[in-house]
């Protein structure tokens, strides 16, 4: 009785613990279930998300447990460089799904999401979220999984010719043109090449050919790309188009072209050479030439006010427009206010035009005559150039000056000549003086009978 007691004993714990196991096997089974759907990330397009742009998940929702489930939900919580693209659910569901599928038999949902157009290069994580329903009345339950995936973002290669360093070049003048080439993209660029085009090919590239070859140029970098380059003398002056291209290598070894045009005006300001031309009683001529490689409209020459001249009378002459390589001849009343110690020494010398010139000089040189030049040029603009010109005042011109002095300045100016009339007076009276001398001389050498015979005897 005691051996079936015990083994009585023994059974009934037996099945106790095996009703336990079971109990435990079964709400293990429940966990397992809890996970059995799986969500894999099976495409993403494109491949690498791209700044800016939308990027496409696309999702396989699998029941790979025992129990069927319902009321399936997935949702995406997108972080930073990801978010919610307008018009696209964060959240799709699915209502049912049998037990032990295969790949052939799961569901597939899609989400759309926006990347950040700053977005740098790189991998981020990205949570999804699972919740399912199984079994039914009050064996029903709910399971939620969070699962982590993982989206790759590559920079957007971008390039930009941000700016060029000059807005004109000169006729017939070699100059230098500068590109300033930036990264504005996520990128590296590799591969690059710029090259630009005049279509009228009155601007060209000179110790060089127009194309430049960049080999790497990291994201948020500027390069910059120098040209020799001279426009044509013959060209007319006006504003011209560079038609610019930039190639570059992106992430897959891909060429993309970039093309843009930018303007760049021909021609602009002159230059001028003023020289003394002549003088005649306080007037002065001057020679205005026009120098440059470019036209000079409404061209005025002006004395403006000084030190050491009076203009009387207008100051100002208006002489037109002056083609490159023309001059004129204007005139202006102008008479020294310098003292006579300040003067140059009188007689011959030499006179300088405003280009440096010597030129030989008749009469006493002064100090230079300040002349001002203003023209529009091509671009529409006013341009003023001042001039310093040496010239030669006459004794006429010199002594109409407003100044104290300018009467005895020109009386010493006659003084030599007057010393010459003086001398050879004195030497006509003198010369005069001595002949009388001689022939009273000869006359006393005779007797005095003689003399008065000779003053009384009446002719045969």
């Amino acid at each position: 009785m005691k051996k079936f007691s015990l083994l009585t004993l023994l059974l009934l714990v037996s099945a106790f613990i095996c009703l336990g196991a079971g109990t435990a096997l079964g709400a293990s089974n429940g966990n397992i279930n809890s996970a059995s759907v799986q969500v894999n990330l099976t495409n993403q397009n494109p491949d690498a998300a791209r700044p800016g742009e939308a990027v496409e998940l696309t999702f396989s929702v699998q029941n790979v447990g025992k129990n069927d489930l319902k009321d399936i939900t997935v949702s995406v919580e997108p972080e930073y460089p990801f978010s919610k693209l307008s018009g696209e659910s964060l959240e799709k569901s699915m209502s049912y799904l049998n037990a032990r599928q295969d790949d052939d038999d799961a569901g597939v949902l899609k989400f759309k999401l926006l990347t950040d157009s700053n977005a740098s290069e790189g991998t981020y994580k990205m949570k999804v979220t699972t919740t399912s329903k199984s079994g039914s009345g009050s064996s029903s339950s709910t399971m939620t999984t969070t699962n982590t995936i993982y989206l790759d973002v590559r920079g957007k290669e971008y390039a930009q010719i941000v700016t060029i360093d000059k807005a004109n070049i000169d006729l017939a003048k070699e100059e230098p043109l500068k590109f300033i080439i930036t990264n504005t993209g996520n990128s590296p660029l590799k591969n690059m090449v710029i090259s630009w085009e005049d279509p009228e090919g009155v601007i060209l590239p000179v110790y060089s050919d127009n194309t430049k070859y960049i080999k790497y140029l990291a994201a948020g970098d500027s390069i910059d790309i120098i040209y020799s380059v001279m426009a044509d003398v013959n060209a007319d002056p006006g504003l011209y188009t560079l038609n610019l291209t930039l190639s570059y290598e992106d992430f897959e070894s891909n060429e993309k072209t970039i093309k843009t045009t930018a303007g760049l005006f021909v021609g602009g300001e002159t230059d001028f050479d003023v020289s003394f031309s002549e003088s005649d009683a306080g007037e002065i001529s001057l020679s205005v030439a026009n120098v440059g490689n470019n036209i000079a409209y409404s061209v005025k020459v002006s004395v403006p006010k000084q030190n050491n001249f009076k203009v009387t009378g207008s100051s100002s002459s208006i002489v037109g427009n002056l083609e490159k390589g023309d001059y004129t001849i204007t005139s202006f009343n102008v008479a020294s206010t310098q003292a006579a110690g300040e003067s140059g020494k009188s007689g011959s010398g030499t006179a300088k035009t405003s280009s440096g010139d010597n030129v030989p000089s008749a009469s006493g040189a002064t100090s230079p005559l300040k002349v001002q030049i203003e023209y529009t040029d091509a671009k529409g603009e006013r341009i003023t150039v001042d001039k310093d010109v040496e010239i030669e005042m006459t004794s006429a011109a010199m002594a109409t000056g407003d100044r104290p002095g300018a009467d005895s300045n020109s009386q010493g100016s006659y003084l030599p000549y007057l010393v010459v009339i003086i001398v050879a007076g004195a030497g006509v009276f003198i010369y005069r003086k001595k002949k009388q001398s001689g022939n009273g001389k000869q006359s006393g050498d005779k007797k005095p009978e003689e003399q008065k015979y000779s003053l009384k005897t009446p002719r045969d």
